[in-house]
């Protein structure tokens, strides 16, 4: 088995087509976006063990924690050892964080769901989510937003199939502990065989592969982009880095702040009116909302191809801080003003994710690629609890004043234009890389680091 995982066995042949690695990793991402359909387990978790809602969050919060702190952590492991031993890893740990859970409800042992989900299942989620990225860069060095913004897609897009999937489950095994218990397990299990096919799947392109009939245009004609590569070590000793994490950041901020409290607010923003929301209507919002997140990680991420990666950002957050103000002075007036602004925020908030794995490479190089993108999601573990604390934290503090509707969300709609604006001057800070932290063949920064 180690041997069969080891970097050297994933080399592909001369006549392996690079199409069937998109794939691969679409079969890995699409299982961990599952993470995004917790909601569907709660509401009978609550039931079935006499939980709070604080409580039955606390696997999906701990493992978007887990998520960032694994990919930070373990982004030198997955460059080190090579996709399919990551792949591999994540498979092992998300689905054993599913079996895990299992035992705790029907054991009704509920530590044991935080632990298989939020800790063991998060790490395969961080691991998983940054496997393919080197990669798929490697693959598509004429095509990299596009090539990420596949992979990265179908983080966004798994919850579509796993919420309905879910919940068919549970209407048929029934609420009660053996029937969540029976539902984990199928999860754990048939998530397993489907990663298995991105395992044997990926393959990583021979020493000084590139595509045919392509070679790379002059580093003078693609501002930003640099022909050396940066290991991690020094990638985190570059403003740039932290410029790009500051965008990071805030882009998600924005956008986790309308995704984490989608139905409420648009049930808010319209309560009292002609145009009041339903619950089902509110769902239905939450499904579309999830369907521009998922497209506009393709959709934007393939537009920086022919862009580049700055222009791209200037529209997610600029773009982004117009479409929040617009919902604040006129989202109550008109129910499509509002859903098309909240649509093309989270279609920005999708495309940052899937954009920034070829931002990081033009900036930095394919050397270290997924380790530097893995010490970069921390900013989203950052976004994962601001987003939601400052929505919520507004909104409970608007019932407590008296205040009602839109009023409750005011506040949060312009620090989120505040928070887009400080992530615009961070882009537009944003410089080549210094030729001092660049790996070179001898002196200097002699030979190319094997350690972070």
């Amino acid at each position: 088995m180690a041997g069969f995982l080891s970097r050297s066995r994933t080399v592909a042949d001369p006549s392996w087509s690079r199409w069937l690695v998109p794939p691969a990793a679409l079969s890995v991402h699409l299982a961990i976006g599952q993470a995004y359909a917790w909601s569907v387990f709660k509401p009978p978790l609550e039931s079935a063990l006499g939980l709070t809602g604080t409580q039955s969050a606390l696997p999906f919060q701990l493992g978007i924690v887990m998520l960032g702190l694994s990919a930070a952590f373990g982004g030198t492991l997955v460059e080190r050892n090579g996709p399919r031993w990551a792949m591999f890893v994540s498979m092992t740990c998300f689905s054993s964080g599913f079996l895990l859970s299992a035992l705790g409800v029907a054991t009704r042992q509920y530590w044991l769901v935080v632990l298989g989900y939020g800790v063991v299942g998060g790490v395969g989620l961080g691991i998983g989510y940054i496997s393919p990225v080197s990669t798929l860069i490697k693959w598509f060095p004429d095509r990299p937003g596009m090539a990420t913004g596949i992979a990265i897609m179908g983080f966004g897009g798994g919850a579509l199939i796993a919420s309905p999937w879910s919940a068919q489950m549970l209407t048929a095994f029934g609420p009660s502990t053996g029937g969540i218990a029976l539902t984990f397990l199928v999860h754990g299990v048939v998530y397993a065989a489907f990663m298995t096919m991105g395992v044997l799947l990926v393959r990583i392109p021979p020493e000084g592969w590139f595509p045919r009939n392509w070679t790379p245009p002059a580093a003078a004609r693609r501002p930003l982009v640099t022909d050396a590569d940066v290991s991690a070590r020094n990638a985190i000793r570059t403003p740039q880095f932290y410029c790009l994490w500051v965008v990071l950041c805030c882009n998600v901020t924005a956008g986790i702040g309308i995704l984490e409290k989608a139905a409420p607010m648009i049930t808010d923003f319209f309560a009292g009116t002609p145009a009041a929301v339903a619950a089902g209507a509110a769902a239905g919002f939450v499904a579309l909302l999830s369907l521009a997140n998922m497209t506009g990680r393709f959709v934007w991420s393939s537009t920086s191809d022919l862009i580049g990666r700055k222009n791209m950002y200037r529209v997610y957050l600029g773009a982004g801080a117009l479409l929040y103000l617009a919902i604040a002075l006129l989202g109550d007036g008109s129910k499509p003003l509002f859903i098309g602004c909240a649509l093309g925020i989270l279609s920005f908030y999708g495309g940052g994710f899937a954009t920034v794995p070829a931002y990081l490479k033009d900036l930095f190089g394919t050397y270290q690629v997924g380790a530097i993108h893995g010490r970069l999601l921390t900013a989203w573990s950052t976004a994962g609890v601001l987003g939601p604390l400052i929505v919520n934290a507004v909104a409970d503090a608007g019932k407590a004043a008296g205040r009602s509707g839109p009023a409750l969300y005011t506040t949060s709609l312009y620090v989120m234009i505040g928070l887009l604006a400080v992530g615009f001057a961070a882009n537009e800070l944003i410089r080549p890389v210094h030729d001092r932290y660049h790996e070179h063949p001898a002196g200097g920064l002699a030979g190319k680091e094997q350690t972070v």
